[in-house]
């Protein structure tokens, strides 16, 4: 899809508008230096004239007159340049903020995975956020650019046609195919950046993945820096490749228009130097007239100039409009969930990721009663993980419907079902923010205090760690960063890495923190544990399920027996279903996965 069939007109009034809210004062003396820019060069051109007449024609009165307005133009163009200098730099300033706001407002808006996890989106993405950095502060530079040499050519123009009609006409037709040309280029470097986004991106990634301390340990181990760098340069080389091209395209363009207009000037100054020659002026009007050419053709140029960047401009810029336009989230029927009262149930789901590739859930029935445990088992790929993404909402199931008490979740604000859940996830994030930070984010907003956090950092047996750090529950968890909080006397510090059993235990304390919720969501939750302290989390999760809605997902099957239902997977369907003594009966699929990891252990006998 095209992100600019929004139309060029549309983005461009969206940048003046976005300029406008973010700095209108700015803008404001803008527009007024836009107007003093294009008269103040005319001014200049004829206070020339005036003091040049003067001194020929003896006129102290016309000679000073032409002084003074040297004089003042001058100062007034020198001081413009610091103010234009200064509002440009302010106006991107304020414009940045904004628009970063709203960029990752509106990625945030997609309540799925589906566009996170495409990589054409990520593309357009990249281009939006370049592009809103600078675009809308160009396009207004440009359009009032445009709007000074509008007013330079109409005081200079006037002068070209009074001395010479068809010079004038001439000189102004000269424009037309530098406009065309300029225009196309502006077109083709557009759809450039578009094609060597990819390559760029690839790039950032590789070198972010160099610098990247989770990294750091495998890139050392197996020596792949060189082989990382060395596909960092080639992706360089590709984007490089893709500029080079269209530079060199638009050399040769620029080589030819410069070529026609410096040779159409210099037969137009020609002709009119013939002329005062010839008697038909002063030496003022010469003056005039030559510098009426010289800034009629500066003028024009920049005009062009200004004309095809915005066409450049409006490429790039469309994508940030079209991103933030298009994920405004809709609205749903239902605007709040009531807890839930009898059960979560998937009716004949089926899923895939995207059209073409495998079914991961092929018609899947299963109920979640409340206040019962519900434990998923089943190999790699049978769809545990895929379950949790639908009931989460990240996802919406190609055929079949998920109910919440009967209710589809079709129909269900993503915001307020995920309200009403709590998970800790096997690949859970381990953010470069402090202690306390860390475990508030599992119910953000929700005014816990820090004896909240404290509370479920014990319980998940890792606040006397945390309490034990340099600054307690302050501590950054990173060394990425340093702490450099620098209250309390306090000096910047590196911040504390913790190990990975520390961090899963420090996720389980997040997943507790939100009481208020209906369903618990636990996947793979004590995988970095240690033995013992899987045995004690084990026993304590027991206890949270106990009497409370969850679903468990775990390849240790000695995690799950206790569930009040066992839900075995294969092929993206239940093969069983029932609690473990009832499996273990059944002698199915559940029952030989229970023994070959219970043979594990008894093929070694324990020394008394």
């Amino acid at each position: 899809m095209d992100p600019v069939r929004t139309g060029g007109l549309r983005v461009v009034r969206a940048a003046v508008v976005l300029c406008v809210r973010a700095a209108p004062g700015t803008v404001a003396l803008s527009f007024v230096m836009m107007f003093v820019g294009g008269v103040t060069p005319v001014g200049l051109a004829w206070s020339t004239k005036l003091l040049l007449d003067g001194i020929t024609a003896g006129d102290p009165a016309g000679r000073n007159a032409g002084v003074a307005g040297l004089v003042v133009l001058g100062v007034l163009t020198a001081l413009l340049s610091h103010v234009r200098r200064y509002c440009d730099q302010e106006l991107s300033r304020r414009v940045k903020v904004r628009t970063q706001i709203e960029l990752f407002t509106a990625v945030s808006a997609y309540q799925g995975l589906a566009e996170i996890e495409d990589s054409a989106f990520h593309d357009r993405l990249r281009i939006a956020r370049d592009a809103s950095e600078f675009a809308p502060v160009q396009i207004m530079s440009s359009l009032l650019t445009l709007a000074s040499s509008v007013i330079t050519l109409a005081g200079f123009g006037y002068t070209l046609l009074r001395a010479s009609p068809w010079l004038a006409g001439l000189v102004l037709l000269s424009a037309l195919p530098t406009l065309r040309a300029q225009i196309r280029l502006a077109r083709r470097h557009g759809e450039m950046i578009v094609r060597a986004s990819p390559f760029w991106r690839r790039q950032a990634f590789y070198a972010a993945l160099l610098l990247d301390p989770r990294a750091a340990k495998e890139i050392r181990l197996f020596g792949l820096a060189g082989n990382l760098r060395t596909r960092m340069a080639r992706e360089i080389h590709a984007g490089q490749a893709e500029e080079r091209a269209q530079d060199r395209e638009t050399l040769r363009v620029d080589l030819g228009l410069a070529a026609m207009t410096s040779v159409l000037s210099g037969a137009a100054l020609a002709y009119l130097a013939a002329r005062i020659a010839a008697g038909h002026g002063t030496a003022g009007d010469l003056v005039v007239l030559i510098a009426a050419l010289a800034a009629t053709q500066t003028a024009l140029t920049s005009a062009v100039l200004d004309v095809a960047t915005t066409g450049e401009l409006i490429t790039t810029f469309g994508h940030y409009i079209d991103l933030t336009s298009r994920a405004r989230p809709q609205p749903r029927p239902v605007a709040e969930l009531a807890a839930l009262t009898g059960e979560i149930a998937f009716h004949d789901v089926w899923f895939r990721y995207a059209p073409g590739q495998e079914w991961v859930l092929r018609g899947l029935d299963l109920v979640i009663p409340r206040g019962r445990s519900v434990a998923l088992v089943g190999e790699n790929g049978a769809g545990k993980s895929t379950i949790v993404k639908l009931l989460c909402g990240f996802y919406a199931p190609v055929r079949g419907r998920i109910t919440w008490d009967g209710v589809d979740l079709a129909d269900i604000e993503p915001l307020e079902l995920r309200r009403r859940i709590r998970a800790t996830f096997q690949d859970f994030m381990t953010y470069e923010l402090s202690a306390a930070d860390n475990i508030e984010v599992g119910d953000i907003g929700g005014g816990r205090g820090r004896a909240d956090l404290a509370a479920a950092a014990d319980w998940a047996g890792i606040g006397e760690t945390l309490a034990g750090l340099p600054r307690g529950y302050d501590t950054l968890l990173s060394r990425t960063f340093s702490d450099s909080a620098g209250d309390g006397g306090h000096e910047p510090t590196p911040g504390v890495v913790l190990s990975g059993g520390q961090w899963q235990r420090l996720a389980l304390a997040r997943a507790v923190l939100r009481t208020s919720a209906d369903l618990l969501i636990l996947d793979e939750p004590s995988s970095g544990l240690d033995v013992r302290a899987e045995h004690e989390i084990h026993r304590r999760l027991s206890e949270l399920r106990r009497g409370r809605t969850s679903l468990l997902i775990s390849h240790r099957l000695n995690t799950v027996r206790d569930a009040d239902t066992i839900v075995v997977l294969r092929d993206g369907v239940v093969a069983e279903r029932g609690d473990h003594a009832a499996l273990m009966a059944a002698g199915g699929v559940y029952a030989g996965l229970f023994r070959l990891q219970a043979a594990g252990f008894a093929d070694e006998t324990v020394p008394r």
